[in-house]
């Protein structure tokens, strides 16, 4: 695995303060005052897979190799087995081009893709449920005392979904500390960017946990659960069909993390709680009201 970062403790975390990825906007308030806000950017990014166009993202324009790989292997584009011989980012045409030692083919299964309730471009492809026949999660404990832990720290951590708002944040961890932060305007496109990192590092899912701001939809529940992940938790709520498959396949589903408060839908066997909720303080007003807005 990469380096943890000294200052955070991040592998990669976020940078609010980078130039390309918020603009300052004037505009005026409720009274009728100028104001100045930062906002975020959003740009297109085409995937290609060797000679072939898959897709155009709209994203913030951050870690695109990471986006395209994670992309491609949550779509089962890309194999357990390819081997991958080149990613090429070009800035200027804004497009990825990844490269395998397989030939490829995807025509059939492009005229195939169907838009889902993810936002931004939330694509997928043929039947949502392919692939997931076969997919058993590894039965792994989780801490309570690891979420309150996880949600303190990453709630805290500077972030673009704090500065800016209008954004998702997706987060890999391990126990009870967070290793990789992405974030993107579609909730799907952080998850990508992670699944992109854990491929190129090699690092393995079994005894990781996936944080989300974003909603404990059907495709974030996929996404977690082929990358081989077995735990999801998020700030936000559920949908009937994301609990629905998060217990077919034994994905412990954590939703509605809030201070002391959250509620298990799936894998509450697998539940240890170790750590008495009224010792774990509330929210702070920043956060609730910048997750109010975001």
């Amino acid at each position: 695995m990469a380096k943890l970062q000294n200052d955070t403790g991040y592998v990669i975390a976020p940078d609010p303060d980078a130039p390309r990825l918020t603009r300052a906007v004037e505009g005026i308030d409720q009274t009728g005052a100028p104001t100045r806000i930062s906002v975020v950017e959003e740009r297109p990014l085409t995937i290609f897979l060797n000679r072939q166009e898959i897709v155009t993202a709209m994203t913030i324009g951050d870690y695109p190799e990471y986006l395209a790989l994670g992309f491609l292997r949550n779509q089962g584009m890309l194999l357990a087995d390819d081997v991958i011989s080149g990613v090429d980012f070009d800035e200027e045409l804004e497009t990825v081009v990844v490269r395998t030692q397989r030939e490829t083919s995807y025509e059939e299964k492009l005229k195939k893709k169907t838009r889902t309730s993810g936002c931004a471009v939330g694509t997928v492809f043929g039947d949502m449920m392919e692939g997931l026949e076969d997919v058993r999660l590894p039965q792994v404990e989780l801490r309570t005392s690891w979420l309150y832990a996880l949600a303190a720290q990453i709630n805290r951590t500077p972030s673009l979904y704090l500065e800016a708002g209008a954004i998702h944040g997706t987060v890999l961890c391990q126990k009870d500390r967070p290793l990789v932060y992405m974030e993107d305007v579609g909730r799907h496109n952080a998850v990508d960017k992670i699944a992109g990192w854990m491929l190129s590092e090699g690092v393995k899912a079994g005894d990781k946990i996936l944080y989300t701001t974003g909603r404990l939809t059907s495709e974030m529940v996929i996404k977690t659960a082929m990358m081989g992940i077995p735990v999801l938790a998020s700030r936000s709520g559920f949908t009937a069909w994301g609990v629905e498959i998060a217990r077919q396949v034994g994905l412990t589903l954590i939703g509605r993390m809030r201070g002391q408060r959250f509620v298990c839908l799936s894998g509450a066997e697998r539940l240890f709680r170790d750590v008495d909720p009224a010792s774990v303080p509330e929210e702070d007003r920043k956060h609730r009201r910048k997750s109010a807005a975001g």
